[in-house]
Order: structure tokens, then sequence, then C-alpha cells
């Protein structure tokens, strides 16, 4: 999009490039090529009166060193006023194009502005406050020039070359560490875990430190019937009683697992409330928004990442229904974001920064599921906001590092990287499709059901009281899931167990009561080499109990998920999905049992032959369950192929998920972790959610008419008495610096944290600054009397070049733009005349209200005529003009409502 400016094109936006606009009176210039450009001349805006200079002198040059060369051209016209004329120069200086006004040659001006801008930073400033956003823009500037800065230094000496190649490294370092600690973590968190989980039950004589699995292995007096028995490993009952059999042991064993259950739960909602309150919940969400820009101080600290560890797997051990997968997204972030600290290019570079935690949640999702590829997707389709291509390198080395490391710890003793194995021996027909897609309905009901229960859920705990007993709440719900688990099975052991006996397909070596079919040979009870087979009654009670786990599951996810402790949502819904998908499985393999002469498993189904695979079922379920809630696509259908090694059933779950997604939709576009975000009031715009309405930039911006004047800063007129006065007075983060109060045309924008560093640091380092000092914006002090304090120089911490949109610009424009640029705010102006201001907040806020009230689609001659009024009235003549903007009458209330916006755009009154 360009403008023509009195025969200078100049370009408006160049969303390609780390150029942003420098608005100086009427012409809004931009960078959009690194090798020719145009610099336009003209008489500087604080000497126009009513009416600009029709004076421009265009030429074209190069600037290999980010300044301009004004070179005049052929075609000149003359200024009304040669006294006047000087030179506008664009340049770049760390992390803005900064336009000076400098008298004599454009040289000069140039050289003399570079040198103003490069002396002594002041330390502090371009840095963040707590919960605000950061410029992206001026991020990704900052960085080019630090690198331009040591690509001109390297060749000087060796030491500067070395130097060089450690920055150039220092990105694969940092993903390196970050790789090796997040699977390390994650490798002690799983082995913890499944050691806690089965203290519930019992204790292993031989050896404390191991869990139920592990105490058995050497022993050689468990039975196939019962391979988890053995001498070595004593239940409570056993230890306490003397006895493992009958009703006193029994509730022993109750007992004993509802208090370790109890003391778990209170232990980890304790130390989260006294140590680390970040440290509870998924993450995810709060990852989504900090990727997006905003800081969150602490959130990746180092004791969150302390007490996230340790807590995660008292959580876990727990029984909560909850999972571990998705808080170790957050633990791997924290491990990014402290490494980052080693190295100043990412210290010190806020965007920066957030390619190493994209490459983090890669990490984390790798060593949580053992899908490394399905990690990198993961981070790109669901938490990266900014993903360039160097990241999806940095991303794949990250995770293909922790996979490594987590292999090497081997804490499932399988010596695999996946955590449910399956290994199917029987192919998927075409008439399975269906089944399939029903299990996908069925993911998309539970995942909108879901979203919609637990965000009621949350936001009655955040509006009562009960919300202020994080501690009780959790002890409630702890208590509640151990007493209703405990007399269930598959309620009982840990989920990720629940989920690999579902998945598992029924052979020779399986002794769950879900592989009790009733031998075709002899017709006895045994444990047949295939699984399609007549149900024994245990299969039919195992359907039964895993109906009530579903209940339970469903019910209890809801609550848990939100509490304050960490909770993962990943395997609480796989084990949902799974869970229903075994019951269908299950159910369509009796009636191709019973039924095998129908057409549909005539063709496929031959008697006495495997056909129907149950396990395939359970994993498919899982994955329109965890689609529904989440609402992913590619990255969750590479997950659990990766998690399963069945990458042969990749078009059912292909299927399934795509299928859970659109019945989700159809309900609510949004997945979980966005609902948070949105409950939370989290500054995220969603580059998923699409605007189709018609409002315009001048109905969202700030002030509104009946609203206070919009707080400005004039560029040579104002004492610091007066800069302080307005600070003090207002809570605004940044200040549009305008000509003069006369003027009101734009010169830059000034945020309120560099203003404020800016004074403290003038009054600490030099003399003679006091309260009736001039403070002023240009290059060149003003004429002051002889008199006159020692004048303040605020120029360094100017953005000569805010984003700008004038006053018709459309809003679809106006958020595009801060979803790609990820802009803090843009100014609104009309002519040059600065009307107002639009922040990440203000179009939030205009998206929750459109949300509100849904405006309809107006037609594209109406959204034509909004914009651009006709050039005659409704009495036929041509409507007045005044400095080139056309003034409507007010024949109408929508003409009254143009008239009096174009009347108060030309009064020279404060804004």
């Amino acid at each position: 999009m360009t403008t023509m400016l009195n025969g200078c094109c100049v370009a408006k936006w160049s969303l390609s490039s780390c150029s942003t606009e420098a608005t100086a009176g009427t012409a809004t210039i931009a960078s959009p090529a690194p090798a020719a450009t145009k610099s336009c001349s003209m008489v500087p805006a604080s000497s126009w009166t009513s009416t600009p200079p029709r004076t421009t002198t265009c030429s074209t040059g190069t600037h290999p060193q980010g300044v301009l060369d004004s070179t005049p051209a052929t075609s000149t016209t003359q200024p009304r006023e040669p006294n006047y004329k000087c030179e506008h120069t664009i340049m770049m200086q760390g992390s803005n194009y900064a336009m000076s006004n400098g008298g004599g040659g454009g040289g000069a001006s140039s050289s003399t502005h570079l040198l103003d801008l490069l002396e002594e930073p002041i330390p502090g400033v371009g840095t963040y406050d707590d919960f605000h956003t950061i410029d992206w823009v001026r991020e990704k500037c900052k960085d080019r020039e630090r690198h331009r800065k040591i690509n001109s230094k390297k060749k000087e000496s060796a030491w500067e070359f070395t130097k060089s190649l450690y920055d150039a490294w220092s990105g694969w370092l940092v993903v390196t560490l970050t790789g090796l600690a997040s699977g390390a973590l994650a490798g002690v968190i799983d082995i913890a875990a499944d050691w806690m989980n089965d203290l519930k039950e019992g204790v292993c004589l031989s050896a404390m430190w191991f869990n139920h699995e592990q105490c058995c292995w050497g022993s050689n007096e468990t039975t196939f019937a019962e391979r988890d028995k053995c001498p070595q490993w004593k239940t409570w009952a056993e230890l306490i009683l003397g006895q493992a059999e009958g009703p006193g042991s029994y509730i022993m064993n109750y007992f004993m697992f509802t208090f370790w259950a109890l003391s778990f739960a209170f232990l980890a909602v304790s130390l989260v409330k006294v140590f680390a309150p970040y440290a509870c919940g998924s993450g995810i969400p709060e990852i989504k928004t900090i990727l997006s820009g905003f800081i969150i101080r602490g959130y990746l600290g180092k004791w969150t990442l302390m007490i996230k560890t340790i807590t995660l797997v008292l959580a876990v051990a727990s029984g909560l229904s909850l999972g571990k997968e998705g808080p170790l997204v957050h633990v791997a972030c924290c491990c990014g974001n402290i490494f980052s600290y080693l190295f100043p290019k990412y210290s010190k570079n806020e965007a920066k920064k957030r390619e190493v935690l994209s490459a983090a949640s890669a990490a984390g999702v790798s060593v949580a599921f053992g899908a490394p590829i399905g990690g990198v997707l993961f981070s790109l389709e669901e938490v990266s906001y900014y993903f360039p291509l160097k990241t999806l390198w940095r991303s794949f080395f990250a995770a293909l590092v922790a996979a490594f490391v987590l292999r090497s710890i081997n804490p499932f003793g399988n010596s695999r990287l996946v955590l449910f194995y399956v290994e199917y021996h029987t192919p998927w027909y075409l008439f399975e499709l269906f089944p399939f897609i029903l299990l996908g309905v069925f993911g998309g009901l539970w995942g909108a059901f879901f979203i919609r229960a637990n965000i009621a859920w949350c936001r009655r705990r955040k509006s009562t009281r009960f919300g202020k007993y994080p501690v009780l709440e959790v002890i409630t719900v702890a208590a509640i899931t151990a007493i209703v688990a405990f007399p269930n099975p598959y309620t009982r052991q840990n989920t990720s167990e629940l989920i690999k006996e579902l998945f598992t397909d029924c052979g020779p070596l399986e002794s769950s009561q879900l592989c009790q079919y009733r031998s075709q040979m002899n017709g006895s009870q045994a444990y047949p080499q295939g699984s399609d087979a007549a149900a024994t009654p245990g299969v039919y009670s195992a359907m039964w109990q895993l109906s009530l786990a579903l209940i339970f599951k469903i019910i209890m996810t809801i609550f848990t998920f939100g509490l304050k402790v960490p909770s993962g949502l990943f395997i609480p819904s796989m084990a949902i999905g799974a869970i229903a998908g075994r019951i269908v499985g299950i159910a369509v393999e009796q009636l191709a049992y019973y039924h095998h002469d129908w057409f549909l498993f005539r063709e496929w189904c031959e008697v006495g032959a495997d056909c129907i695979t149950p396990g395939l079922y359970a994993m498919v379920g899982a994955a329109a369950c965890l689609g529904g809630v989440t609402r992913m696509t590619v990255s969750l259908v590479v997950i659990v192929f990766e998690l399963t090694g069945g990458l042969e059933y990749i078009v059912p779950l292909m299927a399934a998920v795509m299928t859970s997604k659109w019945v989700g939709d159809a309900f609510g576009r949004e997945g979980i972790y966005e609902a948070h975000i949105r409950l939370n009031g989290y500054p995220f715009l969603d580059a998923k959610e699409e605007f189709t309405h018609t409002t315009l930039a001048r109905e969202v911006m700030r002030p509104r008419r009946s609203d206070p004047p919009l707080a400005v800063l004039t560029q040579d007129d104002m004492t610091l008495a007066e800069l302080q006065a307005i600070i003090s007075e207002t809570s605004y983060n940044g200040f549009p610096v305008i000509v003069s109060k006369e003027s009101q045309r734009l010169v830059g924008f000034a945020l309120r944290r560099d203003i404020t560093i800016a004074i403290e640091n003038a009054r600490r380092k030099q003399e003679g600054i006091m309260l009736n000092s001039r403070v002023y914006f240009t290059q060149h002090a003003p004429t002051l009397p002889a008199d006159s304090p020692r004048p303040l120089k605020l120029r360094s911490i100017l953005d000569m070049s805010p984003f700008t949109v004038t006053d018709h610009t459309p809003m679809e424009i106006v958020v595009d733009i801060f979803r790609k640029l990820g802009l803090r705010q843009c100014l609104v102006t009309h002519n040059g005349i600065v009307l107002g201001i639009i922040t990440k907040k203000n179009i939030l806020e205009h998206l929750e209200e459109l949300k509100q009230h849904v405006e309809p689609l107006a037609p594209p001659w109406y959204y034509y005529k909004k914009r651009y009024p006709p050039s005659y009235g409704p009495d036929g003549k041509p409507r007045p003009r005044v400095h080139n903007v056309q003034l409507a009458s007010s024949s109408s209330r929508y003409e009254e409502d143009e008239s009096e916006e174009e009347v108060r755009l030309l009064v020279n009154s404060s804004l």
C-alpha cells in the first residue's frame, strides 16, 4: 500500500521487513527495501501555518549503511518560503527508523544525528515492565543492528572473529542445553511419579526405590495370571495387619490409598501456594501468551521450575484426573528461559528469547510423549506466535536432544522411547471408517461440553468465595477422587497404565479381563490366540466397569483442570477417548462375530480369523477426544502415531481427528487453551480467528468523544515540570509527540517507561537540570533566553517512526497489522493530525464487544460509502473542501457525524 506525497511515492507498510512508518506532516514514510528508496525534502512541519507548502524534492539513492543520501532531482518546485526549507533524512538506528530535521546539507544532518543516537545509550531504555507487551518490530530491528555491528567488526581481529562465531552458534548451544535439561527432568519426573503412585498400594521390601513392576522383575515366583504379585512386594494390609485377603485387608488398603492420595495432594498445593503460585495449572495458555509477546515476570523462573518439577510428581501420584504432559512443556520452557540468560544475544532481546521458548516447547512435547516430530509440529501449530525457519531447525534439534536423553535414561524400562507402544496384527478395513467417524463425533461433542463446563466452573471459582481456599478445594477433589476410584480397578490404576491396557491388542500373553474370550477351539474359557471370539462374562463385566470409569473421568476432569496444582489435560482426555473407543471396539467385534454373514462383514471378515481390533478403536478414540478439546489436527495425528508406533493406522486417526474438530467448531471455535486465555484476560490475538466486520479505525481508537482529550507532548515547548505532571496524572504507557498545540502534526511516539528512565538518568549524570528546564525532542535545542536552565534533550528515546493509520482504515487491516507485526499500539491520524491511539487492549475489547453483539455483514456498496462519502451532497451541490479534506453536510444522521468529525479535525484545539 503506497501514498502519493506531492508526486513522491512513499511505501506505507512493509510487512516483510522490520521497517516502521515515520510520520512527518502529511508524509508517512517507510523503508521497504534495503537497496533503493525515496528521500523527500520538505518544509518542516513546525513552520506550517494553515496549509502545508506544496514543496517536495524527490530523489533516489542507496543507503548501504542505513542512511539515505539526499540528491536533488532535476525537477523541483520552488518553495513558498525558501528560507525555511530543510532536508528530512531517514536513517535506521537500533530499534527504529528515525527522521531527522537538520539544517544545511543532508550529509551533515545524517552524520550528526547518527552520532547523537549512538552516543552512550541510556541504561534501561528499551526494556519492559511486568504484564506489558513487547514491541516486536523494535526488538527485531535491535537484533539486526547488533548483528550488523558484529559483522562489521569481525575482520578487525581474531578476538572479534571468535566473538562473531560465538554469537552465531549461541542459538544452537542454548537449545542443546535446553534439550539436555528437559530430557533429564522428564526422566526424573517419570520415574518418581511411577514410584510414588505405587507407594499408595504398597512397598518393595527388597529395594525401597523400586516400583511395583520393577520389584517383581527378578522374582521367580510370579504366575502367568498374577504376574504382578511377588513375595518382594507387600501391600499395606500385609505390612500392617499381616494378611493379604479379607475385609480387613481391603479396608486397610482402601484407607492407605486415600491417605497417601490426600497427603500428596496437600503437599503439592501447599508448595505451590507458598513458594511458586505460577507453578499451578497446565502452563500452556500462559506459554502461548508469553510467546505472543506478553511479559509475565517469574513465570519461567528458577523457583517456578523447581516447584513445578516437585509438585508435578506429587499431583500425578495423588491420583487426580490430570496428566504430566502439559506441565512438561512449562518445565521445558523454564529451562529454555534460564539458559537464555547465559547468552546476551537472547537475554537482552525479548523477541529472540521467544525463539528459544518455541524450541523449548517442542522439546517438552518430545519428552512428554516420546514424539520429537510431533513436538515440533505442536510448537508450530499450537503455541508459537512467531516461527521463522531457523526456529524450526532449532526446535527439531532441541526435540532430538531431549528425546535422546530420555531414551538414555529409559524411565519406562522397556527400552523404547514411545509411551504406549502397540503392535496390531490385523489391518483396518474400509467399513471401519464409519465407527471411526462416530468416535470423532463423540470426541467433538466431548470437547465442546468439556470446554463450556470447565470454563463455567473456573469462572464460578473466580467469582465466589470457594476460589479463595485453593488448599481446601484440592483436598476435597482429591478425597472424592480417591474414595470413588479405589473400588474400580480401571480408575484405581495410573491413567497412563489404563491407556496402555486399553491400547493393547489381546493375545496369548495378555491376562487382562478385557481379553477373557471363549476359545473357538474347545469352547472353554482361556486366553485365545485371536480376539474375534465370543466374549465371556468377564469381558462384559469389564465393559460395565469401563462405562463407570468413563462417567467418573468425565466428571472429575471437569473439576480437576484448573486446580492450584500442576495439571495437564492430554492424558485425561486420551483416557476418556480410549475408554469410549475400547467399548465401541468390543461392540463392533462381537457384532462381527455373531453376524459375520452380514454384507459388511462378509466382504472382509472370514470365519475364525481376526477382523476387528478393539485396541485400534481405543487409539482412535483417544486421538478424537484430545482433538476435540485442544482443536489440534496435524500435530495431534503425528503425536499419536509416534506415541503408539502405529504409522499404518494414520488414515483412521486423520478421519477421527478432523471429524472431532469439525464437530467441536460447530459449537465454538475456541480450544481449551484459548478459552482459558480469554478467561484470564491475557492480551492474546489469535491468528486463527477471522475478522469479518466493517468497523473503521476511528470507531475503535481512544479517546472516544466522551473521553478526556488525548494526552500528547510537544516537541520543544514543554518544561520538565509539565512533562512530569502529565506522567503523574495519567497511566498511559506512551504519548504521541506533536509539533505544537496549534499544529497538532505528529512527530513521533515516546514510551512512558523510557521517559521516566531518561529523566532519572539525566538528573543523575547532568548538572543544571531543573523543573523549569526546557524538554525538547528535536535535533537542535530551541532558542532560549540566556538565563534559562540547561535544557533536557530526549530525542534518543523518541520513536520517529510509529505505526500510523488513517481514521478511515478498516479494522480488518488494523487487526491484521497487529497480528503479523506484533504491535503494542498504533496511532490514528487524519492529514498528519493525531486523532487518537489504538492499543492491543482496545482491539481485544472491540473483538469481545463484537462477539457479544454480532454485527451483520454490510453490502460492499455500504462499506465503500462509509469509507468514502460521496463528492456531492443530497442537494446536488459539491461538498466544500478545506485543506483538501472533503466536508460532509448535515442532512442525515450519518452525514452529521461526518461533518462534526471533520470540523473537529480542523479546529486547533488540544487533543
